[in-house]
């Protein structure tokens, strides 16, 4: 997600820049009033949405959580329905994914988009829940982040003991630019429904990938939710991968991420241009690079769409004042304007993941970046249905072409160290 080229049109490649107020953490405790839905939460009452639930079965989860907060009496009841059913939600979404559950509903069971209606829905039922005990504002806000934690996979990251089995990361993104067009899906999503607890076999033996899904908010990445969902895992693993939506046709390898947001609004409406906010500013560089094996996978044979090596910033040079296009990558002593991703969101959990790589001190020993996917399209003439034929074809063949570039970097990364 890219908002310079959104600004070109490409409205699907950006991640977008917005920060609003953090998330309170008030320990009142006075019963507090339930609050209205948000703007993300306001959308689910449309018709597309509405539609996706149903056509997939999803549409019980909100209800389901509602009944189960309703037999709670106090806020250790509440957390575990909401831990049991966030949790359930997401293997309920990677089941049908992978074909494990049997299919309600007949929409094609690679579609991301039925958990996040769903997600919306009981996070929209938890808000507005009126508990009939002293719940205070600190602990529906910690509700709700264990809600959205666990129906995310943030949760569920679990790799085999022993050696043998490589381990991969890799994230995926909510669908987003919704109020363009609310039947949008993003096949990164898409992505790590597909392969989360899969196997890969690869040149040099077999890989267990695990996934997790990221909200487009600029908020949430303000509060530190990459650090806190990646940290316990980077150490442990072989190879990670962070991916989002790119551009039209192509897949990208970002070489470069830029300590820069770009003010594209979020699925919040939210956005203005600054710096990445992080902690410990003062060492905060303004590029972070990818550690992929970026020649071999786009040499490589993956699929139908085309992969890029993208080596291309926008960067105010030192001593400079104007934004400059660098078709080959940063010049000493710049300030980021754009990574090879952009300067939305996908730009930023690039740059969050690498800088947490590097100061966990693992610049040298593993291998991680981000990869762009190509733009999930409807068929021509599409413009009110919520699926078509080549929207699902699109869809699969971008999974499948994910799946083979983290199999060509595991091989590749194994092959180097060698």
């Amino acid at each position: 997600m890219n908002s310079l080229r959104v600004r070109t049109g490409v409205l699907g490649l950006a991640l977008l820049t917005g920060l609003t107020a953090p998330m309170t953490t008030s320990t009142a405790t006075a019963a507090d009033a339930p609050a209205g839905p948000t703007v993300e939460e306001r959308r689910l009452d449309g018709a597309a949405p509405q539609e996706i639930l149903r056509r997939s079965g999803f549409d019980t989860a909100a209800p389901d959580l509602a009944r189960a907060l309703d037999r709670a009496h106090s806020y250790a009841q509440a957390r575990r329905a909401v831990v049991r059913e966030g949790t359930r939600l997401w293997r309920s979404a990677v089941d049908r994914a992978q074909g494990r559950a049997p299919a309600a509903g007949d929409l094609s069971r690679d579609d991301d988009r039925p958990l996040y209606w769903a997600r919306l829905g009981m996070t929209r039922e938890l808000r507005s829940w009126d508990a009939g005990f002293g719940l205070s504002d600190g602990q529906r806000a910690r509700l709700l982040d264990e809600l959205e934690r666990t129906s995310r996979g943030q949760t569920a990251i679990r790799y085999p003991h022993g050696r043998g089995m490589k381990r991969v990361l890799v994230t995926g993104f909510d669908p987003f630019t919704l109020d363009r067009d609310i039947r949008i899906s993003n096949p990164s999503g898409a992505v790590a429904l597909a392969l989360d607890g899969t196997v890969i076999e690869t040149a040099d033996g077999p890989a267990r990938i695990e996934t997790a899904v990221f909200p487009v908010r600029w908020r949430d990445f303000t509060e530190g939710t990459v650090e806190r969902a990646l940290r316990p895992h980077l150490p442990e693993v072989d190879l990670f991968t962070t991916v989002s939506q790119g551009r039209v046709g192509r897949f990208d390898i970002e070489r470069t991420n830029g300590a820069w947001r770009g003010g594209f609004g979020d699925n919040e409406n939210t956005g203005r241009a600054e710096t990445v906010p992080v902690t410990d500013p003062a060492s905060q560089p303004q590029w972070t690079s990818t550690t992929l094996p970026y020649a071999e996978i786009v040499a490589a044979e993956t699929g139908r769409f085309p992969v890029y090596d993208n080596t291309g910033v926008t960067e105010i040079p030192a001593g400079g004042a104007e934004a400059v296009f660098r078709p080959e990558g940063p010049t000493p002593g710049s300030t980021a304007r754009a990574g090879g991703g952009g300067d939305y969101l996908s730009n930023e959990i690039a740059y969050r993941a690498t800088l947490l790589r590097d100061r966990l001190g693992l610049h040298e020993t593993l291998p991680g970046g981000h990869v762009h996917t190509p733009v999930l399209q409807f068929g021509p003439g599409n413009a009110s249905e919520i699926t078509d034929p080549e929207f699902v074809r699109n869809r699969l063949d971008i999974i499948g072409q994910t799946r083979s570039i983290v199999t060509v970097a595991v091989s590749a990364t194994e092959r180097t160290r060698d």
